[in-house]
């Protein structure tokens, strides 16, 4: 298992895609797996046949980990030199006896944060002390975000390698809207039949059990009611658990522009066709878009702040995050610099960006650092929205569908007339804790400027 950037604990295997038996070439895609940040493809390191797959997709394992085992057509595990190779597993395994038939092994049970009592290693079981350093030693992100929460790491025990707390952990936690000081704490001590009926996923049933209504939860479907179950895919689970403490934690408010594109649209058109012959990538509306949130950036720095406790952080990098939507969830991959970037230069980058993050070939740094996003949810129709804030940023702009509508406007004589302009709406959703309505449209409206005046004559060679 890969490790997919400094902070990445563990990975999730999601999908196989070569069967034991078969041959694989190097760099060829082996498997797939879902992180905290990323998923991405994992290719061979060499050529061979699969000769043994250790985890199954669904199973989350600790980077370094061996999942699978390599070798020569023919080859067998149990002979030669492969046998020396094999590398033993983190995690303590016990070889049971030749008396002894051995148990039947149980996918790894996922579970969920509890508050469990800090217990402290004894000093004769180094084993334990390992254990404990590991589970409470998450990564920056987790232990800052901890902090500005208050809530104790060292109280949690998560889903990670030793119960390490990783971030989707700590995100799912604070969702509850639990106090950490003044909930109980539950015995570390629970049985693995309590822990698996916690952590595991609903398996589909032709009969579905009723769940037993809580304090803060509906039941989500009754006794013979007609229904399907499946488990939530990883970008599933870390998307819902992101956009719940975004609106936990950030004073959402949303404001609407209607911006005229009319300029940026005959200029695009007629550059198009030669744009994409010269620099081999197309020239879609969101460069300009790009161009002008970075100009506008600039000159409103609240919108590229973050929040820390009772200070602001400013950001002095402007990096654009870019929301793409696949067929199994929503990543954001992160324009660096954007304001630093030509027309041409953003083109590259957001075409890029997104085709990579339809193939799963994204880098966890790709998605990391962004200090503002935009989402273009008017691509399937949608005339404008109220996006929920990229934690930690403070702002995030929705397009809506760019179109051609009837506008009132005045002619030269200043009358009022009925013309057609290429239109969209545009929605900025920021946070109130730090940016104010002024503030909001302070920035929309130097947005708005950029994108109705400006000349865009660096695509001059390509009229």
């Amino acid at each position: 298992m890969p490790q997919m950037g400094e902070s990445i604990a563990e990975g999730t295997i999601t999908k196989w895609l070569v069967k034991v038996g078969e041959t694989v070439e190097r760099d060829q895609p082996l498997f797939e797996i879902s992180t905290d940040k990323v998923d991405a493809e994992i290719p061979s390191p060499e050529a061979g046949v699969l000769l043994e797959v250790r985890y199954g997709e669904g199973e989350t394992v600790p980077v370094d980990e061996i999942v699978a085992m390599l070798g020569a057509e023919g080859e067998e595990l149990t002979s030669g030199p492969v046998v020396a190779t094999v590398t033993k597993r983190v995690e303590e395994v016990e070889t049971p006896s030749a008396a002894e038939p051995a148990a039947p092994q149980t996918p790894p049970v996922q579970p969920v944060p509890v508050l469990v009592p800090p217990a402290a290693p004894m000093e004769d079981d180094p084993d334990a002390a390992l254990k404990e350093r590991v589970r409470t030693h998450s990564s920056p992100v987790v232990r800052k975000m901890a902090a500005a929460a208050g809530v104790e790491i060292s109280q949690l025990s998560g889903s990670g390698i030793h119960g390490r707390v990783t971030k989707a952990d700590l995100e799912r936690y604070l969702a509850e809207g639990i106090q950490p000081m003044a909930a109980p704490a539950v015995s570390a001590t629970v049985s693995a039949a309590t822990a698996q009926e916690l952590s595991a996923p609903v398996a589909p049933s032709s009969v579905p059990a009723v769940r037993e209504p809580g304090a803060f939860q509906i039941a989500p479907y009754s006794l013979g009611e007609n229904v399907e179950i499946e488990p939530m895919s990883k970008i599933r689970q870390i998307t819902a658990a992101h956009m719940t403490y975004s609106k936990a934690t950030s004073a959402h408010v949303t404001t609407c522009f209607d911006i005229d594109l009319s300029r940026v649209a005959k200029i695009r058109n007629r550059a198009k066709e030669n744009f994409l012959a010269a620099q081999g990538t197309k020239l879609s509306f969101m460069p300009f878009i790009f161009r002008a949130v970075a100009n506008a950036l600039k000159t409103n720095r609240k919108l590229n702040a973050s929040i820390d406790g009772t200070d602001v952080v400013f950001k002095k990098d402007i990096n654009l995050g870019m929301a793409v939507a696949l067929d199994w969830g929503l990543i954001v991959p992160v324009i660096r610099n954007a304001d630093q970037l030509s027309l041409v230069g953003l083109a590259k980058a957001a075409n890029d960006l997104a085709e990579r993050a339809r193939t799963k070939k994204l880098a966890p740094q790709e998605v990391q650092g962004g200090t503002f996003t935009i989402t273009n949810p008017g691509v399937f129709g949608s005339l404008w929205g109220t996006p929920i804030i990229n934690q930690p940023q403070v702002g995030i702009l929705g397009v809506g569908v760019i179109e051609k509508r009837p506008i009132v406007a005045s002619d030269a004589e200043g009358n009022d007339v009925i013309s057609i302009k290429t239109m969209s709406y545009f929605a900025i959703t920021f946070d109130h804790r730090l940016v104010d309505g002024a503030d909001a449209d302070a920035f929309m409206n130097d947005l708005k400027h950029t994108l109705t005046t400006e000349t865009w004559t660096e695509l001059d060679p390509y009229l």
